[in-house]
């Protein structure tokens, strides 16, 4: 219809012209009937016989040549309109069959809002008269109604500003939202994680979990501590936070978790970012706390899709799972690494392999576990102590290549030796993640990795750095970077309070801690690095000194968390003599002191429990001792 009156509006000026010509020259011929004239006029509009008749018949031809044209075209243009209106109402149909089958298939996908939906319905409804820019528009894909096959579940409505923005959903960002609401009771937080969880924390991955007795732990993700006492590996249940669309409406503010989402580009100057949705969210205070990313080795990456497939990079919840499934259902697992995470994946595999039948390897570069933090005699006897939960130790182990081979992985050494396995764990380290710092233009230190800061934990103005990612100055050891639960927690809260004016350096040393089982375990603070000097001074061990009786007395299995600074200043000798150690080589308790330039700068408290403020404040202080003995007694370790 719309093109019939288009071609009509542009034959009418020439219709006109056409009848006014033949209304003359019928004039013309009526005087002519009445009387002869002396001279005929000469027609200007054809070069047909004089009189007009000629012209009369081609205006005539022409006048419905152009009528029927116009009408064909009108008819033809309606047809395929037509057609191409069914076909958008089945384009339309066929949308939303897919994404009720997608909904249907992504039970927890969120319904599209009110208004989307009536959009959609608006579509489906035939229009008389639509202007052609509105058809082309029709016809181009609609974003409330289709998805790539790329791109991400439907968001939540989300606020488009955050006054706190917390980057990352580990540790960290946990313990700064909750300084942020302590010292901002009104404060909204909004969490953005690109893990599918809710904050957690990590240690009871590689610790507790492993020891539980509920074949249902990998979904209750609940373990016994070792006094007895049960818990969720989650800081808080889901009714703590807030949904994201409600944040801004909060009359009191809180925090809301934004999962399965990434960060992909800062704007420092906007104060804003992007998500990997293309979603804009701007901020007033932003805490980068990314964590990092486990490391693997360049044998495995360069050894194919197969092996790839049967290697596990120990990190996050799915990993857990994964690695518990291939616990229960393989014969050999091969753990490369002798660092904490090795060390405690060697222990907690090693008992399941007493009743399973499980082979569990455990191979590193070094002569001894954790032998690039404990003195050698110590790194010695810990091996002997994996060797004894069932674990299979080979030591100075140089991967040269790895291969897949008739069902087998098999690991070949630069020494010769050759081990089959069926899966590999690869704990090897941790790399920060430091993907923003290219579009937030932030410096990545080239010694330590990780986002430099200074002592307040702020990398630019109202960008703060907290957790495995911060490159921090410690303002008695220097430039530091830990990847420890305590460190996480401890610089979180930090960057938290000053994100809302506090201005405190990071003086607090965090600690951390390991555990081989429940019957040995240590914990220690500041720089504690094999290469430096070390002076141990070791106590005959009973039942009370284990992580099991540390937890049964201080009541939870995060030990960081039953610290208090209090205890540090009131710490005093022990009047008890030092009595001699029987067992040369049984290290059944002590404290070890590393030195740097005669200061003592890192504590490890083996089998010493509940006495980490004591060895904070020595540290703090930096004063030389003449006898370590002496200050060894502030710990009791010689009182049964």
């Amino acid at each position: 219809m719309l093109t019939c009156r288009n071609v009509w509006k542009k034959l009418t000026p020439l219709a006109r012209a056409s009848s006014a010509v033949c209304r003359q020259n019928v004039r013309r011929t009526g005087l002519n009937n009445a009387r002869t004239p002396l001279c005929v006029p000469v027609a200007h509009m054809s070069t047909g016989p004089a009189g007009g008749g000629g012209d009369n018949l081609k205006y005539a031809l022409l006048v419905g040549a152009a009528f029927v044209g116009g009408l064909t075209y009108a008819v033809v243009t309606l047809k395929r309109d037509q057609q191409r209106h069914q076909e958008r109402l089945a384009e339309i149909s066929s949308r939303r069959q897919k994404s009720a089958a997608k909904q249907a298939a992504t039970p927890l996908q969120t319904e599209p809002p009110a208004a989307e939906a009536a959009q959609t319905e608006a579509h489906l409804e035939p229009k008389p008269e639509v202007p052609a820019a509105e058809v082309a528009e029709a016809a181009a894909p609609s974003e409330t109604t289709e998805q790539s096959p790329a791109s991400k579940p439907a968001s939540p409505k989300l606020p488009s500003h955050a006054p706190y923005l917390l980057i990352g959903g580990g540790t960290a960002s946990f313990a700064a939202a909750r300084s942020i609401r302590a010292r901002d009771p009104g404060a909204k937080v909004l969490i953005v994680t690109d893990e599918p969880d809710l904050p957690y924390m990590r240690p009871p991955l590689s610790k507790e979990l492993w020891f539980s007795d509920d074949p249902s732990v990998t979904e209750t993700l609940r373990f016994k501590q070792w006094n007895g006492k049960e818990r969720s590996i989650y800081f808080q249940p889901p009714s703590f936070y807030i949904d994201p669309e409600d944040l801004n409406s909060a009359e009191n503010g809180g925090v809301a978790v934004l999962a399965s989402r990434k960060v992909v580009h800062m704007d420092v100057r906007g104060n804003k970012v992007k998500l990997d949705d293309d979603t804009e969210i701007s901020y007033d205070k932003c805490l980068i706390a990314t964590g990092g990313v486990p490391r693997n080795l360049q044998v495995i990456e360069r050894a194919g899709e197969e092996v790839m497939k049967r290697t596990t990079l120990f990190r996050k919840i799915e990993d857990f799972k994964a690695l518990d499934n291939v616990s229960r259902n393989k014969q050999s697992i091969t753990i490369i690494g002798g660092g904490f995470l090795g060390s405690e994946l060697a222990c907690a595999l090693g008992r399941r392999s007493t009743e399973s039948g499980l082979e569990v390897i455990q191979m590193f570069p070094e002569k001894g576990n954790m032998g690039k933090v404990l003195p050698e005699y110590l790194s010695n006897w810990t091996t002997e102590k994996v060797k004894k939960e069932g674990v299979k130790v080979l030591t100075e182990a140089l991967v040269k290549s790895v291969s897949y081979k008739d069902d087998k992985l098999e690991i070949k050494l630069k020494d010769g030796r050759l081990v089959k396995t069926d899966h590999i764990v690869a704990a090897v380290g941790l790399e920060p993640n430091v993907d923003l710092a290219k579009s937030a233009g932030l410096e990545v230190d080239s010694d330590f990795g990780g986002y430099r800061v200074n002592a307040e934990l702020q990398a630019r103005s109202n960008i703060w750095v907290a957790g495995d990612a911060a490159c921090f100055y410690d303002i008695r050891l220097g430039r530091r970077r830990v990847e420890h639960h305590d460190h996480a927690v401890v610089s979180g809260r930090l960057a938290g309070e000053n994100m809302t004016g506090a201005s405190k350096p990071y003086w607090h040393q965090s600690m951390f801690w390991s555990d081989l089982g429940p019957d040995v375990g240590y914990e220690a603070i500041g720089i504690v690095d094999s290469s430096l000097p070390t002076v141990g001074v070791f106590a005959k061990a009973t039942a009370k000194d284990t992580p099991k009786a540390a937890t049964e007395e201080s009541g939870t299995g995060i030990r960081s968390e039953s610290e208090t600074e209090d205890t540090a200043s009131s710490a005093v000798a022990s009047t008890t003599p030092s009595p001699a150690v029987q067992h040369k080589d049984e290290y059944g308790k002590g404290v070890i002191f590393y030195l740097r330039d005669k200061v003592v700068v890192g504590i490890i408290l083996w089998n010493v429990f509940n006495r980490m403020p004591i060895a904070r404040k020595i540290i703090k202080d930096g004063e030389e001792h003449a006898d370590l003995n002496e200050v060894a007694k502030l710990f009791n370790i010689h009182e049964d």
